[in-house]
């Protein structure tokens, strides 16, 4: 259940549009957040009846879009991006070589529930490829597996979840 502050945020949100319908993805980002990082059926449920919205348009919208997640994953959300940018400069490679450091494949989730590795269609980072998105922090530049490995090193040593509202990360600052 969407919890009172859940909802407060929510009601902010809807606050700064002419109708409710207009808050929907915020709201949604919201909900995924308070689901533990997974918009199940029943948060998608809370998101329609409290905009007022119908339940089959909430969840067309929610499975739309590929930044809300249908299922729950690991506590590091890792996305690299293999549109054509980022393949040109070898995403591909990349994600195989981070398949083989955490033992699972693209789509998969480490067995301890720390990593999920996905492949992402679009990060909207062509300038700057490979991009990789960890939660709400974007890598940009990555280009080599040493590069690859200081990510999922700081990751595994890093206690705190790295939030929605987290900035660009550059690898500078690993």
């Amino acid at each position: 259940m969407l919890s009172a502050d859940s909802l407060s945020q929510i009601d902010e949100i809807v606050s700064r549009y002419p109708q409710a319908k207009a808050a929907l993805l915020p709201a949604l980002w919201v909900a995924q957040e308070a689901y533990g990082g997974h918009l199940t059926r029943e948060a998608q449920a809370e998101v329609a009846d409290h905009l007022g919205l119908p339940r089959a348009e909430v969840e067309g919208v929610a499975t739309y879009y590929t930044m809300y997640n249908k299922e729950a994953v690991g506590r590091h959300h890792v996305e690299v991006c293999h549109n054509v940018s980022c393949m040109i400069f070898g995403a591909d490679d990349l994600i195989h070589h981070m398949e083989h450091e955490l033992g699972i494949s693209a789509g998969e989730t480490t067995a301890d529930g720390v990593f999920t590795l996905n492949r992402a269609e679009c990060l909207g980072a062509c300038c700057n490829p490979v991009a990789i998105q960890v939660g709400g922090t974007y890598y940009e530049d990555v280009r080599t597996t040493a590069q690859v490995d200081a990510i999922l090193g700081k990751l595994r040593t890093d206690a705190s979840d790295i939030t929605p509202q987290a900035a660009i990360g550059r690898l500078g600052d690993i």
